[in-house]
């Protein structure tokens, strides 16, 4: 019979940012077919590439350089983002017009020890930011300690200077 078959080992993969995904499918059909993967997540519908095997891939601007083809009709995603989590629709058309197609749901989570990190050297930053403002409140404690020393010393002989005049002047 006539007609195209699609497999899709894994119907659902979970990422990591900055990781490269294997969108991985197998087809079968008489002659050589059109392949199509679009992109659907709560954005909208957008087509990212298509191909015959064999032939040069038509890439959309949105993913150039972020996919490779493959002759099976897999593709790879290069370095995914959160942004690249949803669904990924393949369609498979034969010459004759038959077609199958099949969805990968992708999902891409952060990564949580770049945040852990980012946090760790935001914390050294502020207890260096801390030991500046520390060690200059210690050097104006010094600089306030004797300014008051030396004043009150010339407070002391000012008020002395007073008292001997005024037992002298009685």
């Amino acid at each position: 019979g006539q007609g195209v078959s699609l497999y899709i080992p894994q119907s659902a993969i979970n990422a990591t940012v900055e990781e490269d995904i294997l969108l991985s499918v197998e087809y079968s059909c008489h002659g050589i077919p059109t392949i199509e993967w679009k992109y659907t997540s709560t954005w909208g519908v957008q087509r990212i590439v298509e191909w015959k095997p064999g032939t040069q891939a038509n890439i959309s601007q949105s993913h150039k350089d972020r996919v490779c083809t493959f002759d099976n009709g897999s593709i790879q995603l290069f370095s995914v983002g959160v942004r690249d989590s949803g669904y990924y629709v393949i369609t498979v058309t034969e010459r004759l017009g038959s077609s199958q197609f099949g969805t990968i749901v992708l999902h891409v989570s952060e990564i949580l020890y770049e945040d852990l990190h980012f946090v760790a050297v935001f914390l050294a930053f502020l207890a260096a930011v801390a030991a500046v403002l520390i060690s200059l409140m210690w050097v104006c404690n010094k600089c306030a300690y004797k300014f008051q020393r030396k004043r009150r010393h010339k407070l002391k002989e000012s008020t002395t200077e007073e008292i001997e005049l005024q037992d002298v002047e009685c």
